[in-house]
């Protein structure tokens, strides 16, 4: 059996000998976290002496990669692919593609999607390799976000995250993985499971501050969107009463001429409902009209959520994804939703409750506000980020 890198002449003075020792001194002194420039030295000797030394092109991939140059890292890795294909430069190519620089959007989602399939090919070298399903997750995961988040590209993520775990032990104790899966939890809404990873990434890491302060503000934010929820935005009932009195037909604007275009492409005819009467998940046909009593901000800005009341009484909270910083709505703003995507959370955590209704909206370009689409301008792309080679 043929083995990538695998030297066969050791003979003192060859030259295939001379690129192997300098290799491996070039890895001895790779295995810090830190960048070293004498295993720079090395390593680069060794693939000048050998260039079909595949694991003398890995290491000295990861160790631009540490020097903060991912372009030269990619270089390293594509290379060690044209000598010989192997799960190694596999891995670390489909992580490398996701973080290099790039001068367009476009771009980006190309490398995003090479990421993928490069991951997949790792993964089918070896399937029992936990660490290429963990980063065929991750790649999925920066798919996610890059693609509007599409529910189907989500499962993908959690089943390659769910296989890392079967496959290796070890893969339930990287605290990153946790992390990840928690923040992909936290986007679809499940905030009992994303709660529950972020605490398990910090109890694997306590000297990582991140998973610990994504967990407290989750809890923030659970914790006043419950009380204005319950309290209407704190709205008086005189004035809450006046708003809803305000409420008109022209404010469903498109949503309620029978202009509005369905996400099939065809124009349907609405019927506006109360929101009491919605039904867990999309409310095909359906649009709900109400008053904005309240909005809210988490820390990381996503999602913009606001409370929303109609003459039926409960108030929901309206969540929605990929905004700019710039857009909002106002307290006494009407709003109307179209084909409401309706959820009621319970969530258990640490000994605290949080029950509420909410609607989620992907995009602001769904909503009519004081009967008037917004504006495409309004729309912005969610983005993920990672720790550096910490796959």
């Amino acid at each position: 059996m043929f083995l990538c890198g695998t030297v066969l002449i050791h003979s003192k003075g060859s030259v295939q000998g001379e690129a192997q020792a300098l290799m491996l001194k070039g890895k001895a002194l790779n295995v810090t976290p830190e960048y070293s420039p004498e295993a720079e030295v090395l390593l680069s000797k060794a693939v000048k002496l050998e260039p079909e030394l595949v694991e003398a092109w890995n290491q000295l991939g990861e160790v631009y990669w540490k020097k903060g140059d991912v372009a030269a890292a990619h270089t390293c890795f594509s290379g060690a692919l044209t000598h010989c294909k192997n799960k190694v430069s596999l891995q670390n190519l489909s992580m490398v593609l996701r973080q290099l620089q790039t001068d367009s959007g476009d771009e980006h989602s190309r490398h995003v999607m090479d990421s993928v399939r490069q991951a997949k090919l790792a993964v089918q070298m070896d399937v029992l390799d936990g660490r290429s399903w963990y980063i065929l997750g991750n790649a999925y995961l920066s798919l996610y976000f890059n693609t509007g988040q599409n529910p189907k590209i989500s499962q993908q993520a959690l089943s390659a995250y769910a296989q890392a775990e079967k496959v290796d032990r070890k893969a339930s104790s990287n605290p990153d993985l946790h992390l990840n899966r928690a923040t992909l939890h936290k986007y679809e809404e499940s905030y009992g499971e994303a709660l529950e990873g972020f605490s398990q990434a910090a109890a694997l890491d306590p000297a990582w501050p991140e998973p610990r302060q994504r967990e407290q503000q989750l809890l923030e934010f659970l914790t006043r969107l419950t009380s204005l929820l319950e309290s209407k935005g704190k709205t008086k009932p005189k004035k809450l009463q006046s708003m809803l009195g305000s409420l008109r037909p022209a404010h469903l604007g498109p949503c309620g001429d029978g202009r509005y275009q369905s996400a099939s492409g065809q124009k349907v005819t609405l019927e506006r409902k109360p929101l009491s009467t919605l039904q867990p998940g999309v409310n095909s046909g359906t649009v709900v009209l109400g008053k904005v009593v309240f909005s809210l901000t988490s820390e990381e800005k996503v999602p913009f959520t606001f409370g929303l009341v109609d003459s039926d009484g409960p108030c929901y909270a309206v969540m929605v994804y990929n905004v700019v910083q710039s857009w909002g709505v106002l307290i006494g703003d009407s709003v109307a939703i179209p084909e409401p995507n309706f959820r009621h959370h319970h969530i258990r955590h640490k000994g605290k409750d949080y029950s509420f209704s909410s609607v989620r909206v992907e995009t602001p370009l769904l909503l009519v506000v004081n009967g008037k689409p917004q504006n495409s301008s309004s729309q912005a792309t969610a983005t993920v980020a990672s720790r550096p080679q910490c796959e």
